[in-house]
């Protein structure tokens, strides 16, 4: 997205903290207005900021194309998988476990990923070989760093599994990771079955957060030589 200067009518705008209202809620509502990926979601109907992350993370790496089969997981509410639609992709199924409205062109299925039931219905649903999969899902925070972190790398690697399953080779695996990136153990599996592991902060991540991608692609199969070299860009 372009950047440009903020004239006087673009001005920081002010949010009073309202009787009963937590200081946080003032902070968000403050950061949304003043957020020019907001006011840019909006102009063109993605439904949250987010859609930005996987367009920049595509234009650099090139990960989406026509006729593709791609797996949201942690879709809700729906902006990665309108980017994927956008792009042509022939099948995108996405999966929350909050609600999440209809978008033309993606089967939605509500459940937690994390139920051992969730990736047989997901396979079921795809029907064939997977291009992409993106997982933009986070775990609740609990204020324990510790805690928090682990929380995360269980969603991640289960996640990494799924793929592994489903995914055609050359395909590709995107995934939000914090705090420095992927676990060692984890980035040295990835490192096998792939052949460019990379972590991105695209340019639509909030600064402040730790948040961050690991892009995996070129997948090499199931059946791939767990000493083939691989490159790590980071």
């Amino acid at each position: 997205m372009s950047k440009r200067k903020t004239t006087k009518r673009e001005s920081t705008k002010k949010v009073k903290t309202a009787k009963g209202r937590k200081s946080s809620s003032t902070r968000w509502l403050q950061r949304q207005l003043n957020d020019q990926y907001v006011h840019e979601a909006q102009r063109l109907g993605y439904r949250s900021r987010a859609a930005f992350k996987l367009l920049e993370m595509d234009e650099k790496l090139n990960l989406l194309g026509p006729g593709q089969v791609v797996v949201d997981l942690g879709a809700a509410p729906g902006g990665w998988c309108q980017v994927a639609v956008e792009k042509g992709a022939g099948k995108v199924i996405g999966l929350d476990l909050l609600e999440m409205e209809p978008v033309p062109g993606v089967t939605f299925l509500q459940m937690d990923f994390m139920n051992d039931d969730a990736p047989e219905a997901l396979i079921a649903a795809i029907g064939e070989g997977v291009d992409l999969v993106l997982s933009d899902m986070a775990a609740n925070t609990t204020g324990h760093k510790q805690t928090d972190h682990l929380r995360i790398m269980a969603l991640v690697e289960t996640a990494y599994d799924f793929a592994r399953q489903v995914l055609k080779p050359g395909g590709a695996f995107v995934a939000k990771v914090f705090q420095g990136g992927a676990q060692h153990e984890l980035l040295a599996l990835v490192k096998k079955d792939f052949e460019t592991v990379k972590h991105i902060k695209p340019p639509a991540s909030r600064q402040e957060s730790a948040e961050q991608y690991m892009v995996a692609t070129g997948f090499r199969g199931v059946s791939a030589d767990p000493e083939d070299r691989v490159e790590d860009h980071c």
